[in-house]
């Protein structure tokens, strides 16, 4: 596949019941990621509660497959923004955030993704995904919409569960 037809980004919303700050705060627990997204299995934070600049360290898995990335927090606004990078052996593989948007009947929660993998060592990057993660530059957006939706599916039924057990 060419530079030309490969997709860098991507995007996926949902409209959750629940207020701008609840769901911020959610996300914002990095350590949560293990129990939504269908690749991450676990999240390590040295000290939490997470800010723009704070480093941390994923654990994934799909399939037979396991893999750990670095990451640092880039964007922090409470009840607006969230955005990481993540990136494996000093390599940068992805962006990803969450926007937070007031609508009639809750919050637009929308998570982005944005490839990383471009200049110097974005072909060697593109070769450690396929090898350690088994998913290769044409893929990746196939498995990402499918685990974005998932994520997205999962956070709202935790805000469901928050706002029924507050």
């Amino acid at each position: 596949m060419t530079d030309a037809v490969r997709r860098w980004s991507l995007e996926e919303s949902v409209l959750v019941d629940a207020d701008r700050a609840t769901l911020y705060g959610l996300v914002a627990d990095l350590r949560n990621m293990g129990r939504w997204s269908p690749e991450c299995r676990g999240v390590w934070v040295r000290r939490p509660p997470v800010r723009t600049g704070t480093r941390f360290v994923g654990f994934n898995r799909r399939g037979p497959f396991l893999w750990f990335t670095t990451g640092r927090v880039t964007t922090a606004r409470p009840g607006e923004e969230f955005v990481f990078d993540v990136g494996v052996f000093g390599l940068p593989i992805a962006r990803w955030g969450y926007r937070f948007e007031t609508e009639e009947g809750g919050t637009r929660v929308t998570e982005t993704w944005q490839d990383l993998r471009t200049g110097r060592g974005g072909g060697l990057a593109s070769l450690l995904g396929t090898v350690f993660a088994g998913t290769n530059p044409e893929r990746r957006i196939a498995v990402n919409r499918h685990g974005m939706r998932t994520t997205l599916a999962r956070l709202a039924a935790q805000a469901a569960a928050v706002r029924d057990d507050g």
